[in-house]
């Protein structure tokens, strides 16, 4: 095992993809003489040449547009926004171009992007660089969303990311940038759809993603001196989820909490919810709940931030809930 910084490992899943394949190409604003926002494609022109890392004007609508133009011409670009705020300009060519495109065409062209880009906050960056919009896009049918937590799984997701033919949503979250983790000497692909059990439990199943599975964590520690022993899953993928991980939880421990980093109204939390309280009632012994943000900008105030964003106390004290 090897240790390695989340944002390497992004850049390492870059290279390696680029390097096993011609046709993987990366386009976006200061991707190319900075590495982008963040530094995540930092040596890569030196490496593959400016025709295989663009940089593009500050338009992210033309950008995305290039990279669904691309992708039909044969070519799998990885296109990045600098951050998940500025999505809302490519949804047209993202929600009614690409995620259309096999079932408009019969299935005879596909759309094989990867639109890299972070979200989350923890930084002070305030309401218009800082949100969690991934369930816009899980809502999208022919679209694929994935959120990794950590340096391995960032690798693993977005190595199948960019060999997926149809295109895909991966999330960084900006504070778990520079995290460092074990990696194993191998690195190898992850499935998308596919749960991780990052810590195993009797009491009660935590669902999680992106850096709310290190809030989950957390909380388990927490809730382990009290003697409740909680499982934290992380769901690495949002669309598609992996239901039957979660069940499988859920049907050791019979309750369950889900926790992310995105307002709670209409969230990924409330779709894992619904599902389990259909499919999973008959092992329910207590309520599910969610730990999310509280329907609102993300505040620039560090005070405010550090209210706003779900706590390891407040998924503890939901565990407490449920269990009660």
């Amino acid at each position: 095992m090897a240790e390695m910084r989340y944002l390497r490992a992004i850049n390492q899943a870059l290279s390696d993809a680029m390097a096993a394949d011609p046709s993987v190409i990366l386009i976006g604003e200061d991707v190319a003489e900075a590495g982008g926002a963040f530094g995540a494609s930092r040596g890569l022109r030196e490496r593959f040449g400016a025709e295989r890392v663009i940089d593009t004007p500050i338009s992210e609508a033309a950008l995305a547009g290039a990279a669904v133009g691309a992708a039909l011409s044969g070519l799998r670009p990885v296109a990045e926004i600098m951050f998940m705020d500025f999505t809302t300009l490519v949804m047209d060519a993202l929600v009614n171009q690409a995620a259309k495109a096999r079932f408009m065409f019969g299935g005879q062209r596909s759309v094989p992007m990867v639109l890299r880009t972070p979200h989350g906050g923890g930084l002070g960056a305030g309401p218009q660089h800082s949100q969690c919009l991934e369930a816009w896009f899980a809502h999208v049918p022919g679209l694929k969303v994935v959120c990794p937590s950590d340096p391995a799984s960032a690798y693993g997701l977005l190595r199948a990311a960019i060999a997926d033919p149809d295109p895909v949503v991966f999330i960084e979250h900006k504070a778990l940038y520079a995290m460092k983790g074990e990696v194993p000497d191998d690195l190898p692909v992850i499935p998308l759809g596919q749960a991780g059990i990052l810590r195993e439990g009797r009491d009660v199943s935590i669902v999680a993603y992106g850096a709310a599975v290190h809030t989950a964590l957390t909380a388990a520690t927490q809730l382990a001196e009290e003697g409740i022993e909680a499982e934290v899953v992380d769901l690495r993928s949002i669309q598609p989820w992996d239901e039957a991980t979660v069940l499988a939880s859920l049907s050791r421990t019979h309750h369950l909490v889900v926790v992310h980093e995105a307002v709670e109204a209409f969230g990924v939390g409330a779709e894992i919810v619904a599902r389990m309280a259909d499919i999973g009632f008959d092992e329910l012994d207590g309520p599910i709940l969610r730990v999310a943000a509280p329907f609102m900008p993300v505040p620039f105030s560090k005070g405010l931030e550090t209210a706003y964003l779900p706590s390891p106390e407040r998924v503890a004290a939901a565990v407490r809930r449920t269990l009660a």
